[in-house]
């Protein structure tokens, strides 16, 4: 419970910075068969898929290293997945915004990519 109360409010965190550089909310802990997508956010025509990763210590490296290839994956299929329930797909792409406690949260813009 306690790993899931810190998810959502790191998950807030993120969206609150995010608007504050432009970016309007669309959904938040968007679920389906393949999996979650923490914030889809849009910045002007492009939709933005925003998974949020929190660390609250130095061990195993910062949050952009703990998004796998494995877990971009499944982010991609989701994406996909949301996509097709729009009657047109938008330009997209796929962010990472890193969050360790009492530091401004790290945000890396096209952090990978939907290559086929």
């Amino acid at each position: 419970m306690l790993k899931q109360r810190s998810g959502q409010f790191a998950e807030t965190r993120a969206e609150a910075f995010l608007k504050t550089q432009g970016l309007a909310p669309v959904a938040r802990n968007w679920r389906c068969r393949f999996g979650e997508i923490d914030l889809i956010m849009r910045e002007r025509d492009t939709l933005v898929f925003v998974e949020v990763r929190l660390r609250n210590h130095g061990g195993f490296g910062d949050g952009f290293d703990s998004v796998t290839l494995s877990k971009q994956r499944r982010l991609i299929m989701a994406a996909r997945h949301y996509l097709a329930t729009l009657g047109t797909v938008p330009p997209c792409r796929f962010d990472v915004v890193a969050l360790r406690d009492g530091t401004a949260p790290a945000w890396m813009r096209n952090a990978f990519s939907d290559v086929g």
